[in-house]
């Protein structure tokens, strides 16, 4: 089966008060496996919401959530937890490391609650550690790393269990120009690896990395098209390596 995620007539109602307010006005989308997709748009259309629900964070009002064949949409918070930690690893702009722990300590997290032995958690936190070039910085706290180590950690930790979608809300948002090419480069191997990257940003320049731009407004889909003018980071001797 080709598509990884189908949402249909995906809707989204918080209730503030008295007031209702209506974040997604019924979605529909489908991702296919192996997709680099980039979710757009102004503050208050409903990228964020949209998101959350995709990172089986929230539930939707109505309509239907289907990931890898299973539908999600209806799960508790228990069996949503499940999936989250199975299928999906979260890239945060604001990198939400733990700060007394080191490196290595933060990304083998997701293998404690996967019930990982700890030498078995080491092994595949030193691996993908490695992998984002910080084999060197193992030890190191996050306030001992630059804002680019520091989101070089926070994918190694997204991408330990080995999930089949990597989320990225604004990755590169509190990151220079320079440094955030280097985590474009960084998930774009992940991409060329195999993983579906789904990557919510406000900047046009790093949409362009993605293969397809689907833009929100007033909680629906305003567009989706094929990006016809990719801009990839020409660094062919970096790999990712599952």
């Amino acid at each position: 089966m080709n598509t990884m995620i189908s949402i249909k007539d995906l809707t989204k109602t918080y209730i503030m008060g008295t007031t209702k307010v209506h974040a997604l006005r019924g979605v529909t989308l489908d991702i296919r496996r192996n997709e680099f997709v980039a979710l757009m748009g102004p503050s208050g259309s409903g990228k964020s919401t949209l998101m959350n629900l995709l990172g089986c964070l929230d539930t939707p009002t109505s309509g239907e959530y289907w990931l890898n064949g299973i539908n999600v949409s209806t799960m508790e918070d228990n069996e949503l937890a499940e999936v989250r930690n199975k299928e999906i690893g979260f890239v945060f702009q604001t990198f939400n490391l733990l700060p007394r722990l080191t490196a290595l300590e933060n990304v083998a997290l997701p293998l404690v609650y996967a019930g990982q032995s700890k030498a078995a958690r080491r092994e595949r936190a030193l691996e993908v550690l490695d992998a984002v070039d910080l084999g060197d910085r193992v030890e190191h706290k996050p306030n001992e790393l630059s804002g680019g180590q520091r989101q070089r950690v926070a994918i190694a930790r997204a991408l330990v269990n080995n999930p089949s979608i990597i989320l990225a809300d604004e990755p590169t948002g509190n990151l220079d120009t320079k440094t955030s090419i280097e985590i474009m480069r960084i998930l774009e191997a992940i991409h060329r690896q195999g993983n579906t990257v789904i990557l919510v940003t406000h900047e046009p320049d790093i949409a362009e990395h993605a293969h397809r731009v689907v833009r929100l407004r007033d909680g629906m889909v305003e567009s989706d098209e094929i990006n016809e003018n990719i801009i990839t980071v020409d660094d062919p001797g970096h790999r990712y390596n599952q």
